[in-house]
């Protein structure tokens, strides 16, 4: 139980961790929807495009969306950018390595949805099955017009009783299966050598100002984690504080039926520590504006 507990705990701090674990199981889960999904192109020849393009392309828009969404630095890096000047400068740097660090991960499952699809080629020959040239199959060769765009758009019903005993549907079949395969095959190779050529001249770029842009990006998080858990703190002593005050307020009252109030002072050091000062809403506010119109400077000295 310790073991799960410091695990828990060192994903809660790093958050770099938990999104490289959210990107992994997008993946999979990608993978997952995609052998589990029943594809079922419909051979007509004015649906056969869309479906098969829109089963290739938007669930990938989806799994991109959803990899923004549960991205915490995705709002981090829009309330940085989005925010006013004020007594802290904003660095485009930081922002650059922040979007770019959203991106590559939100686009991991997309890009794993698209070769799978690619790789088993279903998708492509539903879309492409009625743009190919009959004339190039022997099949086709004593067809009108018609009959040709009605056989070529059932290239994938192979269970259809026109196609059954078509000589050219596997030839159509299995051209349309290759060149998605090849297709697949070279965007994962050009991936894998856009990601090697990334990682070995990356020490040929300037070193100290990508650690300056991590460093920050992790600050920027990490500050914004800490503030959030501030406020919560800050919102139960200010709550506390309000429901003391009410039965202060009611002391007769509650005399009368005997209840035992809090002693004077328990507690109240470190709340007084926390609260500041602060003794209604209308300084809340004062305060959360301030935070965010004039951040203060990165400097404790």
């Amino acid at each position: 139980m310790d073991r799960f507990r410091m695990i828990f705990q060192y994903f809660q701090s790093n958050s770099e961790s938990v999104m490289n674990g959210i990107c992994g199981l997008l993946a999979l889960a990608s993978v997952k929807m995609y052998t589990s999904f029943d594809f079922s192109c419909p051979c007509l020849p004015q649906y056969n495009m869309a479906y098969g393009l829109g089963i290739m392309f938007v669930p990938p828009v989806i799994l991109f969306l959803c990899g923004l969404i549960l991205n915490r630095q995705s709002l981090v890096m829009l309330e940085e950018w989005r925010r006013p000047q004020g007594r802290r400068k904003k660095d485009l740097a930081v922002i650059r390595y922040m979007c770019s660090s959203i991106m590559q991960r939100a686009m991991v499952a997309p890009v794993v949805w698209i070769i799978v699809t690619l790789l088993d080629g279903k998708c492509l020959i539903c879309a492409f099955s009625g743009s190919m040239d009959p004339e190039k199959f022997v099949g086709f060769a004593n067809v009108s017009t018609a009959q040709v765009q009605q056989l070529l758009a059932k290239v994938p019903c192979k269970d259809d009783e026109l196609m059954r005993n078509n000589t050219s549907r596997k030839a159509v079949s299995r051209y349309l299966r290759c060149w998605s395969q090849a297709l697949g095959w070279t965007i994962l190779l050009i991936l894998i050598i856009a990601a090697f050529l990334a990682r070995w001249l990356r020490p040929c770029f300037n070193q100290a100002t990508l650690l300056q842009a991590r460093h920050w990006s992790n600050y920027i998080d990490i500050e914004q984690k800490i503030f959030e858990e501030t406020c919560c703190e800050h919102s139960r002593l200010f709550a506390h504080k309000c429901i003391l005050h009410f039965f202060e307020s009611m002391r007769q009252e509650i005399k009368l039926h005997s209840f035992t109030l809090p002693r004077e002072g328990e507690g109240a050091e470190g709340e007084e520590d926390l609260l500041c000062g602060i003794t209604d809403q209308d300084q809340v506010n004062k305060l959360l504006k301030t935070w965010y119109c004039e951040k203060p400077p990165l400097d404790v000295s």
